[in-house]
């Protein structure tokens, strides 16, 4: 975005996780925060963070975020963090109660879908979710690429003819 990746609602996306909207369907999703160290939040805010491998688990009525990547800050000296830590994320019980009825049901898990800013803290969406066969994978793609043929061949119907099929100057 133009104006440093922030909206109108005062959020700023750091990182998302692209991959899970194709890996996985997306059943809940919650906002928790994260409970990070300050070199943490520095090379966060130059959005140096990855989702890809990322997981939550609920351990002992808490939630942990795992296998997420920020990088180390370049200015971090002794003080930096470790890269692939875990991390407590910050909900409320009653959220925490649900993730964990939830999570433990067979093939559901829990998936951090993006990280960002509201308002100056640092948050993660994190989503109930369960894994898509291969085949609904392919399913899926050839639904988008039908969609987009359909709107491609209504957009030139829109657009009337061609140059060539008006006799303008691109015809030999």
């Amino acid at each position: 975005m133009p104006d440093g990746g922030k909206s109108g609602d005062g959020l700023r996306a750091v990182a998302t996780n692209r991959r899970a909207r194709h890996d996985y369907w997306i059943e809940e999703s919650f906002e928790a925060g994260i409970a990070l160290t300050g070199t943490e939040v520095k090379s966060l805010r130059q959005g140096r963070a990855n989702l890809s491998d990322a997981f939550a688990r609920v351990q002992n009525g808490e939630v942990w975020l795992h296998q997420m990547h920020i990088n180390p800050y370049a200015q971090g000296g002794i003080a930096n963090h470790e890269p692939l830590r875990t991390r407590k994320l910050l909900l409320h019980r009653r959220e925490i109660l649900r993730l964990q009825t939830r999570g433990v049901q067979k093939g559901f898990t829990l998936v951090p879908l993006r990280v960002y800013f509201r308002h100056g803290v640092a948050k993660v969406e994190l989503a109930i979710a369960r894994g898509r066969r291969q085949y609904d994978k392919r399913e899926r793609i050839a639904e988008r690429e039908a969609e987009r043929r359909i709107a491609r061949a209504l957009g030139k119907r829109a657009r009337g003819p061609g140059r060539r099929e008006r006799g303008g100057p691109g015809r030999p």
